[in-house]
C-alpha cells in the first residue's frame, strides 16, 4: 500500500526484514520441538540460536540476491542461514517444506495485524460512544429513501454505529482466532519426516495454534474469513462515511468535517468545504470489499496445493491490513472532531411544517375507533396540502373538518410534541452501551 493510506504500526509489519525475522522464527521454534523430541541435536539448535541473529536491510538484500539464481525466496532464506550459521544450519527445515514456513509465518503477521485493528476499533469505538452521549438528545430529523421521516437524535444514529462497529469487533476477534494457527506437517501434511508433536511445539512456542490437518498448506477457507471480516469492518465505516458526506451537504448541513487552519477545498473555488475524509473512506472500502473477492477465489486449489494464491496473498495481505487500520484511524479522527450543528437539525425538523407526526395522528384517530384506511385519507390529504399548496400541516389539520369531528384542537396540537418521539432514548442506551448516563 502506498506511504498516503499506510501507518507505521502496520506497514512495518509487513517489511522485508520483518518478514525474515518471522521466517527466521518459525525454523527456530520447529528445531527446537525437534531437539525436544531426540530428533535434532541441541548443540545444533544452540549453535543456531546463537549465530542466526537478527535481519538488516543488508541482509534481505543478500538474500534477494541469492533468490535471483534460486528463483525461490525460502531456498534463498536458507541458502543464507547456511552461510551465516554454518554446519549447524543443515538441521533447519529438516523434514519441512517451504509452506511451513511460509503458511506459519503468515498466521503469526495476520494474527499481530488484527491485534492492531482491533486496537483501532478501540478507538473508534470510543469516538463514537462520546459523541453518542454527548447528542443523546439533540433531536434530528430521521430519513428514509432520503425523506423526511420521523425525528430521531443525532445519539440514537450513533448508538447505532457503535453496535455495528461492535459486531465488527466480534467478527475480527472470530478472525483472529481463525487465522493464528499454523503447519509443520510436510509436504503433503501426513508428518511423514516428522512428527506431530513437532508442530505442536513449535506452534505453541510461537503463540499459534496447530491446525488440525492440513495439506501442503494451511486451508485458504480461514484467510477469506479474515479478509471477508476486514471487508465488513469497512462497509460498515462506508456506511458512516456516506452518512456524513448526506449530512454535510450544502441543503442539509446537520455536520461538517473539521476544516482546519490553512485546508483548501479547491484549487479554483475558496469558499469549498468538502468531505474529503468521508470520501476517502468511501474508496478505500471498495478495495477491502476486492480483497475479499481476491481470499474467496484463493479457496479452491489443485489437489494438496498449488501456487496460485501466492501472488494474491503477497498483495492482499499487507494491503487489507494497511488499509483497514488507516481507515479505523481515520475515521476515528473524523469522529473526535466532527462538527455538529444542533439548530440547523432544528431548523430541518421544523422545515415541512409538522407532517413528520402524520403517523402520530393517523395512530390517534385509530385509538379513537376510526378505521384505519379512513384516517388515513384524512391525513394525507391534509399532508399534501403542504406539498402542493403550502399550507402548514397544523393549520390544514384544523380547518379540517372531518378530523375535528373526532379530535379537539388540543389533542391534534399533542401531536406535534418531538419528546414523543424521543421518549425511549434511556431504553435505547442501556440496551447498546449498557448505561443510559
Amino acid at each position: 500500500m502506498i506511504p498516503r493510506y499506510s501507518r507505521k504500526e502496520m506497514s512495518s509489519l509487513w517489511s522485508d526484514v520483518a518478514r525474515l525475522r518471522r521466517w527466521r522464527d518459525v525454523e527456530l521454534a520447529a528445531l527446537e520441538g525437534m531437539v525436544e523430541h531426540g530428533i535434532a541435536p541441541r548443540e545444533a539448535l544452540d549453535d543456531c540460536l546463537a549465530r542466526a541473529g537478527d535481519f538488516t536491510e543488508a541482509d534481505a538484500a543478500r538474500i534477494e540476491e541469492i533468490e535471483r539464481t534460486t528463483k525461490h525466496d525460502v531456498i534463498a532464506f536458507l541458502t543464507f542461514m547456511e552461510e551465516r550459521i554454518g554446519p549447524s544450519a543443515r538441521w533447519l527445515h529438516l523434514g519441512m517444506t517451504s509452506s511451513d514456513v511460509l503458511d506459519t509465518s503468515l498466521g503469526l503477521v495476520l494474527r499481530d495485524a488484527v491485534d492492531l485493528i482491533l486496537q483501532g476499533v478501540g478507538r473508534a469505538m470510543a469516538a463514537v460512544e462520546k459523541r453518542a452521549f454527548e447528542h443523546k438528545r439533540t433531536v434530528m430529523m430521521g430519513r428514509s429513501h432520503g425523506i423526511h421521516a420521523e425525528p430521531i437524535t443525532f445519539g440514537h444514529k450513533l448508538a447505532i454505529w457503535y453496535d455495528e462497529l461492535r459486531r465488527a469487533e466480534t467478527r475480527l476477534l472470530r478472525a483472529r482466532e481463525v487465522i493464528a494457527v499454523g503447519k509443520i506437517s510436510g509436504a503433503v501434511g501426513t508428518f511423514a519426516h516428522l512428527p506431530p508433536a513437532v508442530e505442536v511445539f513449535a506452534c505453541k512456542k510461537l503463540g499459534l495454534s496447530p491446525a488440525p490437518a492440513s495439506s501442503q498448506i494451511v486451508q485458504r477457507d480461514r484467510h477469506a474469513e479474515y479478509f471477508s471480516a476486514l471487508a465488513l469492518l469497512g462497509a460498515s465505516i462506508e456506511k458512516f462515511a456516506v452518512e456524513i458526506r448526506h449530512l454535510q451537504r450544502t441543503e442539509v448541513r446537520e455536520a461538517e468535517e473539521h476544516f482546519t487552519a490553512g485546508q483548501k477545498g479547491s484549487s479554483a473555488m475558496p469558499h469549498k468545504r468538502n468531505p474529503i475524509l468521508s470520501e476517502n473512506l468511501t474508496g478505500l472500502a471498495r478495495l477491502l470489499r476486492g480483497y475479499a473477492v481476491s481470499a474467496l477465489e484463493d479457496v479452491a486449489l489443485w489437489h494438496e496445493r498449488d501456487i496460485s494464491h501466492s501472488s494474491v496473498e503477497r498483495v492482499i495481505g499487507p494491503d487489507a491490513t494497511i488499509v483497514a487500520d488507516f481507515m479505523l484511524h481515520r475515521f476515528a479522527g473524523l469522529m473526535e472532531n466532527l462538527r455538529v450543528y444542533p439548530e440547523q437539525m432544528q431548523k430541518n425538523l421544523e422545515l415541512l411544517g409538522g407532517v413528520v407526526n402524520s403517523q402520530r395522528l393517523l395512530l390517534e384517530l385509530a385509538r379513537k375507533g376510526m378505521d384505519r384506511q379512513a384516517a388515513y385519507v384524512i391525513v394525507q390529504r391534509n399532508a399534501m396540502r403542504m406539498y402542493e399548496q403550502g399550507v402548514s400541516f397544523r393549520q390544514a389539520l384544523a380547518e379540517d373538518q372531518d378530523l375535528l369531528k373526532v379530535m379537539t384542537s388540543k389533542e391534534i396540537e399533542d401531536c406535534f410534541s418531538t419528546g414523543y418521539h424521543t421518549r425511549h432514548m434511556d431504553d435505547i442506551f442501556q440496551r447498546v452501551f449498557g448505561r443510559s448516563e
